[in-house]
């Protein structure tokens, strides 16, 4: 399976561990990411009609010192899926994915038309942040993800995507649960607990695995064992 992530490190997060994890389990996943450190739709646009160089070239989760164009990168292989997803400040506000978004699918779609193409939901802030509560304005992240949450279904709606991996959701499931550190500093997810949920979110999203017996423990930081189990169950929960 061939995977284009069109993103920032929102998407380099979600796919640190994918194609580790799908290994250990006996499946191959390869992931091409995109990465311009937070990167919104508008300027993918212009970067799309540009065809210029401009992204870093991550590979299985990790860095190559390459840089690659929209259209070189997917014309390069086949791919099954290419994902697409907002800026994390502008994830909550629709108007600023329109007509970036609309744009930018039918481009992949053109280019690429055995591919499905997906939108990547992105999560809210750190609760109790500068970032949450200053410069977004939310007292909770329940509170900014319910507008992120409406913002991606108009997206998969508006532009006829194929699908939505709900990664802004598994948080929500991470927060309830009382799992943590789920954020590494109050934007992004953490390199042990928020990114291990994160591959195995996608992984069960892509294959429809269930992921309760997963054995990957090659992290960047350790997790303990009762943790590992609360995630999974996390996983399991949230609504694909």
């Amino acid at each position: 399976m061939n995977i284009l992530c069109i993103g920032n490190s929102f998407s380099q997060n979600a796919t640190r561990y994918l194609h580790q994890l799908a290994r250990k389990d006996g499946k191959e996943i390869n992931i091409v990411n995109l990465f311009i450190g937070g990167c919104n739709l508008d300027i993918h646009f212009r970067n799309m009609l540009s065809e210029k160089a401009e992204y870093l070239f991550c590979f299985n989760g990790i860095g190559t010192g390459f840089k690659l164009s929209i259209k070189d990168a997917i014309l390069s292989r086949e791919w099954d899926y290419i994902t697409v997803q907002q800026g994390s400040p502008k994830s909550p506000k629709y108007e600023t994915y329109q007509p970036y978004l609309n744009e930018l699918a039918a481009y992949i779609r053109k280019c690429a038309p055995k591919a499905k193409v997906l939108v990547h939901q992105t999560w809210a802030y750190q609760e109790g942040s500068e970032r949450l509560t200053e410069t977004m304005g939310y007292a909770t992240p329940q509170d900014m993800f319910a507008d992120i949450k409406d913002a991606y279904d108009k997206a998969l709606k508006d532009a006829k995507l194929d699908g939505l991996i709900p990664s802004g959701a598994l948080f929500q499931e991470l927060i309830k649960a009382n799992i943590s550190p789920i954020h590494s500093d109050p934007i992004h997810a953490s390199v042990g607990v928020g990114q291990y949920a994160l591959a195995l979110l996608w992984y069960r999203y892509l294959t429809g695995a269930d992921v309760t017996n997963d054995t990957f423990c090659d992290f960047d930081e350790e997790i303990p064992a009762e943790t590992i189990a609360k995630i999974k169950e996390c996983v399991m929960r949230t609504e694909i």
